[in-house]
């Protein structure tokens, strides 16, 4: 065979796999499917049995009950579904990349700027259920930046993943934004020989920012990079989301958010992430009218922070009307997924109706995206969730996944996914 034939034959078997490989994308990107479920649990008090989601161009346009299962390549069963799952502190970051480390108070920072879409991380959280997550700079600075709500697969583009940008202003109490600094004790010998380095010089840098952006409405002498931000969150129009895993830390968080209102400097939106001890006192998350994002269950009780996190700590908040939503923190080990920390709120006392809007339409409600997510209803993303049984119980998993209406998880055999590409 001469040179020239063989680079004919070696063109077209490209060609001939290039058309194979588009075909199979295409089927694969097919966001029209008819989804029938022996229960569908809405996340808004309606359980529907035997019913079929119709999807069309990533949205939900029909749920019928008392259907029956269809039969064609655009059909996809199982036991249950339920909303795709949110996690509003699923960290999936790139550590010190994601923070100005140059400064402590960075309102104006966007994670969008350093978000890796080309992480596995990303397919292992979709494929456990997690369908949109709030991603939000390391807590490495006092304030770190603006943090942005996004779908967990799809193009590897934020713009088309966006759901919200600037969803909310992120901010750590606590030792984690002091770790590195020093005091200079003469020439600073580099750039964390500074402020703070202790809890309560964590707690200055948020009184002086905010009273700063407060000032700075009338007096642009005042003003600093990013306090446009704040003063936004100041006004409520943008959650203020603060991590603060023990007891101390809440407090301060609340204290802040209370000083403020009573100075009438602004009525912020309080979100306290990793209020791990958030049990011992929750007459002030009452009081300051607060949201909680409760980090993973701990095994043992006590975090890797040293915060001591009670199981029925979900429970004891749902009942006082606190607004509680359910996270993963990015655990790697599926056994931590989103999916069981909402069983372990469960096994603490929580009731399912509570546990699985803990993991859907609450966290949806906290940062403002429930018209597009949070529940099943005619109009929204088609974010779904396949289960082979009721949803976080033990015996049961998670069998399929759709973002937008994209399979993400097939939840049929390999051979009849196989065959219906």
């Amino acid at each position: 065979m001469s040179p020239k034939t063989l680079i004919q034959v070696a063109l077209g078997l490209c060609l001939a796999q290039a058309a194979a490989f588009g075909q199979g994308a295409k089927q694969e990107t097919s966001d029209d499917w008819s989804v029938f479920a022996d229960q569908v649990f809405t996340s808004e008090g309606e359980v529907f049995q035997n019913a079929l989601v119709r999807v069309q161009d990533g949205k939900i346009v029909a749920i019928t009950p008392g259907a029956s299962a269809g039969s064609s390549d655009s059909s996809l069963r199982a036991a249950a579904m339920t909303a795709g799952m949110i996690d509003l502190s699923a960290r999936i970051d790139l550590g010190f990349g994601s923070v100005e480390q140059g400064r402590e108070i960075t309102p104006n920072a966007r994670v969008a700027d350093a978000l890796d879409l080309f992480s596995e991380e990303w397919t292992r959280v979709a494929k456990g259920g997690v369908t949109t997550v709030l991603a939000n700079p390391s807590d490495y600075n006092v304030i770190g930046g603006l943090g942005l709500a996004l779908k967990t697969a799809g193009p590897r583009s934020v713009l088309q993943r966006t759901v919200k940008a600037d969803a909310v202003l992120r901010g750590a109490i606590g030792t984690q934004p002091s770790l590195r600094n020093h005091p200079a004790r003469g020439s600073p010998s580099d750039i964390y020989s500074r402020r703070p380095t202790t809890r309560m010089g964590v707690e200055w840098e948020w009184r002086k920012a905010m009273y700063d952006a407060a000032a700075a409405r009338g007096d642009k002498s005042r003003s600093y990079p990013g306090c446009e931000q704040v003063q936004v969150a100041l006004d409520g129009k943008l959650p203020l989301c603060i991590q603060a895993w023990s007891t101390q830390d809440i407090r301060t968080a609340v204290f802040l958010k209370e000083e403020i209102e009573r100075e009438k400097l602004g009525t912020p939106r309080l979100i306290i992430d990793a209020a791990a001890e958030a049990w011992k006192e929750p007459q002030l998350l009452v009081r300051s009218k607060a949201m909680v994002v409760l980090p993973p269950f701990p095994l043992q009780g006590r975090t890797n922070e040293g915060a001591f996190m009670a199981w029925e700590t979900a429970k004891l908040l749902h009942e006082l009307g606190v607004p509680v939503a359910l996270s993963s923190h990015g655990a790697g080990d599926p056994e931590s997924g989103l999916d069981r920390q909402a069983g372990h709120a469960m096994r603490g006392g929580l009731p399912f109706e509570a546990a699985l809007a803990a993991v859907t339409l609450t966290p949806a409600r906290m940062i403002g995206i429930e018209d597009r997510v949070g529940s099943i209803a005619v109009g929204k993303d088609a974010d779904l969730v396949l289960w082979s049984g009721v949803p976080f119980e033990l015996t049961s998993r998670v069998v399929g996944v759709l973002v937008d209406g994209r399979v993400v998880l097939d939840p049929r055999p390999a051979k009849d996914s196989a065959a219906a590409k």
